[in-house]
C-alpha cells in the first residue's frame, strides 16, 4: 500500500506536536496509561502479579506498527488489536481488567489534547513576547492608519503590531482558562455506570473511585466528568478547535496587512539568502509566509465546521460514528495550529520595515489626515461647522483626483483650502497645523507600552516561552 503522508504533519508540524499524534506516540502513550491502571488495580488489592507489569514495563517501548495492523484487519477493532499485542510480547494477560475501550481511548486522546495545548501555549507566549519587542521597536514610527483600506489618520507602526497583539493575548488567556479546567473522562465503563469496574472491586466503591483518582494522577488533570456516558462530550472538541480559530485571528489579520503593506513597500516579511520569490519573475520577493498564516487560518475554521457537526450529535450513551471524522480534524488542527504558530514567530523575527517609503506615504496623505483637525480650527476660528465641512472635502476630493490622473505631484490641498475664505485659515496657520496634525498619533505611545507590559506580566508563569526559537520552515 503506497505510503501516502499527511501534508500538514510533514511540511509544518514541528516534530514535539508530531510526536504527541504520531501513531507511534500514542501507542506509548496507551501503554503507560495500561501499566499505570495495572499498578492501581494491584495496589487496591486485585491479584496481578509483579512480574507482569515488570514484563509489560519491559516491552512497552517494542511498537510495530505493522504487526498491529495485520491484527486490526481480523479484528475489524482497533484497540482489541493492540491489546492482543502488548499481551503477546509481554507473555501475560492482565491489561484492560474492567475496562472498555473508551476507557482506554477517550482519556489517551485527551492526554494527547492537553499535551498539544500546553505545545501550543508556549509558542503562543514566545510569539506575543516577539511581537512586543517588535511594537517597542516601533512604537514612534508613524504610519498612514487606514480605515475601509482608504488612509484616515496617524498611528505608529507598533500600535499597529500591539492591535493585533491583543487580539492574540485575549486568546492566549482563553486558552490558559481552557487548559485548567478541561475534564478527562476519567474510568466510567462501557454506558458510564463504572458497573465492570465495581464488579471487579467486588462492590467495593471507595476503590472503584481510589482507581479513578489514580488515574487522574497519571494524566497529571485534575478535573474529571462525573456522570458521562461512552463519551466525553464532543463539544469538549468544538473548544479546544475554537480556540485555535482564536489564536490564529490576530496572526491572520496581522498577515493581510503586512501583505497590503508590502505592496505599497512599506515593509516586508523578510527575504532570506537563497530564497526565490518566482521561477518566472527575478524580482519578485512574495510574502509567501503571511499568505501561509492566512491559509492556516482557513484550514482551521474549515476544522471548527467538522467539530461543530459533532457537538450535539450524541446518540444516547455514545456510538462511534464521530470516530473517522475526529481522526482527521483532531490531529490536523494541532498540526495547523503549530504550523502557523512556527511561521508567525519566523515572520517576526525576519520582518523588515522601510521608514523612508513611510514617509514618502504620510506625506502625500498627510494634509488629508488633518481634515478632522482642520476642521474644528475652522469652526474655532468663526467659520459654520457645514459650510467648512463642505471646503474641506471639495479641495480634498480634487487634490486626490489631480494626484491620481498626474496634474499635479505634491499634495497642495493646504493652498487650496488658503485660498477659500470659508475656513478664514491663514496658510500659515493652515501649513503649521497640518504639519502638526501629522504627528499627532493620540494614545498610542501608551497603548503600546500597555499592552507591551501585560504581556510580558502574563509572560512571567511560562519561563520556557521566553527561549523558544521556531525550528526552520519551509
Amino acid at each position: 500500500m503506497d505510503n501516502i503522508p499527511n501534508v500538514l504533519a510533514g511540511r509544518y508540524a514541528s516534530k514535539a506536536m508530531r510526536a504527541v499524534w504520531s501513531a507511534e506516540g500514542r501507542i506509548a502513550l496507551e501503554r503507560d496509561y495500561w501499566i499505570a491502571v495495572l499498578r492501581a488495580q494491584k495496589e487496591l488489592g486485585l491479584d496481578v502479579p509483579q512480574e507482569a507489569i515488570d514484563a509489560y514495563e519491559r516491552v512497552k517501548g517494542q511498537i510495530d506498527l505493522d504487526s498491529i495492523n495485520k491484527r486490526e484487519a481480523i479484528t475489524r477493532h482497533d484497540v482489541k488489536a493492540r491489546i492482543e499485542e502488548f499481551c503477546d510480547l509481554a507473555g501475560y494477560e492482565h491489561i484492560h481488567k474492567g475496562l472498555t475501550s473508551r476507557d482506554l481511548t477517550e482519556n489517551v486522546e485527551q492526554l494527547q489534547i492537553i499535551r498539544g495545548l500546553e505545545i501550543i501555549r508556549t509558542k503562543t507566549i514566545a510569539a506575543l513576547l516577539k511581537l512586543a519587542d517588535r511594537a517597542e521597536q516601533w512604537k514612534e514610527l508613524v504610519i498612514t492608519a487606514r480605515t475601509h483600506n482608504v488612509p484616515a489618520q496617524p498611528t505608529t507602526f507598533g500600535k499597529r503590531l500591539a492591535m493585533f497583539g491583543e487580539d492574540l493575548l485575549c486568546a492566549a488567556r482563553e486558552l490558559d482558562r481552557i487548559i485548567d479546567n478541561y475534564p478527562v473522562r476519567g474510568l466510567k465503563g462501557p454506558v458510564g455506570t463504572q458497573m465492570d469496574l465495581l464488579t471487579l472491586f467486588g462492590g467495593d466503591r471507595e476503590k472503584v473511585a481510589s482507581l479513578e483518582d489514580s488515574i487522574l494522577d497519571h494524566l497529571g488533570v485534575g478535573a474529571a466528568l462525573d456522570t458521562v456516558g461512552q463519551v466525553y462530550p464532543r463539544g469538549l472538541d468544538f473548544e479546544v478547535v475554537s480556540i485555535f480559530v482564536r489564536l490564529a485571528s490576530g496572526p491572520s489579520s496581522f498577515s493581510k496587512t503586512l501583505r497590503i503593506m508590502a505592496g505599497h513597500e512599506l515593509a516586508s516579511e523578510g527575504f532570506a539568502k537563497g530564497q526565490v520569490g518566482s521561477s518566472a519573475m527575478p524580482h519578485k520577493m512574495n510574502s509567501r509566509s503571511c499568505e501561509r498564516i492566512n491559509g492556516f487560518a482557513a484550514i482551521l475554521k474549515g476544522y471548527l465546521t467538522m467539530a461543530a457537526e459533532l457537538a450535539g450529535d450524541q446518540w444516547n450513551e455514545g456510538d462511534v460514528s464521530c470516530s473517522v471524522v475526529r481522526r482527521v480534524f483532531l490531529p490536523d488542527s494541532f498540526y495547523a495550529v503549530d504550523g502557523m504558530l512556527d511561521t508567525f514567530l519566523t515572520i517576526l523575527k525576519q520582518m523588515e520595515v522601510y521608514p523612508a517609503v513611510i514617509d514618502q506615504e504620510n506625506q502625500r496623505y498627510g494634509p488629508f489626515l488633518a481634515t478632522t483637525t482642520l476642521l474644528m480650527e475652522a469652526v474655532k476660528a468663526g467659520a459654520g461647522r457645514e459650510a467648512a465641512h463642505e471646503a474641506i472635502k471639495e479641495h480634498a476630493v480634487q487634490a486626490v483626483r489631480d494626484l491620481r490622473s498626474g496634474a499635479i505631484q505634491k499634495n497642495d490641498m493646504v493652498e487650496r483650502l488658503a485660498a477659500d475664505n470659508r475656513l478664514g485659515l491663514p496658510a500659515e496657520t493652515l501649513a503649521q497645523l497640518v504639519e502638526e496634525a501629522q504627528a499627532m498619533t493620540g494614545m498610542a505611545r501608551e497603548q503600546v507600552e500597555n499592552f507591551c507590559a501585560a504581556v510580558r506580566e502574563d509572560a512571567q508563569n511560562f519561563p520556557e516561552a521566553a527561549g523558544y526559537e521556531p525550528g526552520a520552515i519551509l
